[in-house]
């Protein structure tokens, strides 16, 4: 048995200030992802521990950002600190040639975007990662993908995929029921997949000791669309809490960088540390399958996508992501849905084992 459904988040706004202009179904199906650059957004760049006082490189839609540490203060510039070269300042960074930055949930966030709108209110809303970092690192990583980063989200958000391209992880498509839910506002896309007496996961049934076939499951993907940031959240039962910061942050148009990371504290101990691990196998896995699509949809083609019952969430992200890009084009950068506040409720964290 299957259920689907796709319906707005619940906000206080009237429908006049959410208006936009409607996106029809064959835009949605020729749409090109790698001309998307979204701005006025916090950038998860690099884990905390890998900025020094030694630059190292990164980069947001091919803008380079050096990162290093002045009296244990990240700096993010457009230029190396030692290039003594007179060069125009970029419309993204300040008088010296600087991004803003923040350092949040043990990530180091820059500021695409406007300077002088810089806020820490935009940061996503990450409830299962404590505010200053200190997760050891075997529950981080550094993952590339060859293909841009909304088709990597739009790959994510298709919860169903995992039966079958991670069956060898998380388990195969048998259940005795499954309801897929959308929901959405302006700024994020969230999908919630709950399925009764799924295929005990694999990765479970070796490092957790589950030793009946089935369990319940709740599976969530966010995405907060500015910044390209998705997070997964599992609940098994019997079983782990899986929760994963996942951000697909844009380093060009085809090129995708993700500084993951995996809070399993609370899991049994072979787990807590075999799980994180697991990110490389499935990302491996994740790329196979998007690094050909991605250049498909580089140019504006008549090309025709089929979709099913199951893409709901994939066509909600789309529309919302060509919705909010058309606003930028025109000017407006304001943000009509509050990234920032607590979802925990929405992804069904249990807050019991995330006390910071």
């Amino acid at each position: 048995m299957l259920e689907v459904a796709d319906r707005p988040l619940q906000t206080d706004e009237s429908p006049t200030t959410r208006a936009s202009t409607p996106i029809s179904l064959n835009a949605i199906n020729r749409w090109v992802p790698h001309d998307i650059v979204m701005r006025d957004s916090w950038f998860p760049v690099a884990h905390n521990y890998s900025v020094t006082g030694k630059p190292v490189r990164r980069a947001i839609y091919s803008h380079p950002i050096f990162l290093w540490r002045e009296d244990g203060v990240v700096v993010a510039s457009e230029f190396h600190p030692n290039e003594r070269i007179a060069r125009d300042k970029s419309v993204y960074t300040d008088v010296k040639g600087h991004y803003p930055t923040m350092e949040h949930y043990g990530v180091v966030w820059v500021w695409f975007g406007n300077p002088q709108a810089a806020d820490p209110v935009h940061l996503p809303s990450l409830p299962f990662l404590p505010p200053k970092g200190g997760l050891p690192k075997h529950m981080t990583a550094t993952v590339r993908f060859e293909s841009s980063a909304p088709i990597s989200l739009e790959n994510l958000i298709d919860l169903t995929h995992a039966d079958f391209l991670h069956a060898d992880v998380v388990g195969d498509e048998r259940s005795d029921s499954e309801t897929v839910e959308t929901f959405y506002d302006s700024e994020t896309v969230t999908m919630v997949r709950t399925l009764v007496n799924k295929s005990v996961a694999p990765v479970m049934k070796f490092f957790s000791g589950i030793r009946q076939p089935t369990q319940n499951v709740r599976q969530v993907i966010r995405i907060y669309l500015r910044s390209h940031c998705a997070i997964a959240y599992g609940q098994f039962n019997p079983g782990d809490d899986v929760p994963l910061f996942h951000p697909c942050t844009p380093e060009t148009r085809d090129r995708t960088r993700m500084e993951m990371v995996m809070n399993t504290s609370n899991a049994g101990l072979m787990f807590r540390h075999v799980m994180p691990k697991a990110g490389y196998k499935v990302s491996r896995q994740d790329s196979y399958m998007t690094s050909p699509q991605s250049p498909r949809y580089m140019r504006h083609t008549d090309r025709k996508d089929l979709h099913s019952k199951f893409d709901q969430a994939g066509q909600r992200y789309r529309m919302a992501m060509m919705e909010l890009a058309e606003r930028q084009e025109k000017g407006d950068f304001a943000y009509r849905d509050n990234v920032s506040a607590d979802c925990s409720d929405i992804i069904g964290l249990r807050k019991e084992l995330f006390q910071f």
